[in-house]
Order: C-alpha cells, then structure tokens, then sequence
C-alpha cells in the first residue's frame, strides 16, 4: 500500500508556472506507474499525464501536451508536474495517482491509490 500526500498548488495568473509535487509513503515506489488527475467543479475527474515505473516514458493529454511535464525521483519517492503556460482552463483540483497493476492506462479505473488532492487556480 501507498500513501500520496500532494504539495504546490496555488493561485497564479494565466501564463504562470507552477510545480506540483506528490510524496508517497509505503515500499517499492518504483513498482508504481504514477499519474496527475484533476477535477474542475462540475466535471468528471480527467487525465492529465502519467509516468513509467522508470521514468523513461511519459503520455499527456492532447490539453497540457507542449506545457506540462511529468516526472519522478524514485530515490526521493516523489512525482513532479512542472505547469507552464497555465490558462483558465486548467483551474481544477489536482490529483496524484499511483496504479500496481501492468497496465499503461489513461482511465481512472487502473490507479489504485490517490491522494487528497492539491487546488490550482490561474485567473487574473
């Protein structure tokens, strides 16, 4: 089991940075892919990226693909995403996953452990 406590959100203006972090606590970290999630008020939870158990491979959403970034230190137990450009749009609750299974999954469904979530907000 794994536990995932996210860090960094904040309020920014559109075209800002930010850079969230997600600890995760338990073994073999490094067993786990791990993903970014995220929820705007009236939505379903979406997609946003997901790295391999390596760190070699990445997959975004066609939304953030060109302005965030995923990775993962397995020596720190800690997954990244670096956010530039941010727009309106991307205002939600971000949310780290962590999936044990085999699969290279997009869906929900395939992350088994999450964390409480983290909020961004870019307006002006």
């Amino acid at each position: 089991q794994v536990q995932l406590v996210e860090s960094g959100g904040g309020l920014v203006q559109p075209g800002d940075s930010l850079r969230l972090s997600c600890a995760a606590s338990g073994r073999s970290f490094s067993t786990y892919v791990m993903a970014w999630f995220r929820q705007a008020p009236g939505n379903e939870r979406e997609f946003v990226a997901r790295v391999s158990r390596s760190g070699v491979l990445t997959y975004y959403a066609d939304s953030v693909k060109g302005r965030f970034t995923i990775s993962r230190d397995n020596a720190k137990n800690t997954v990244y995403l670096a956010m530039n450009s941010l727009k309106a749009e991307d205002t939600a609750v971000y949310y780290c996953a962590a999936s044990g299974g085999s699969t290279w999954s997009s869906m929900r469904t395939s992350y088994d452990y999450w964390g409480q979530g983290t909020q961004v907000t870019a307006s002006s």
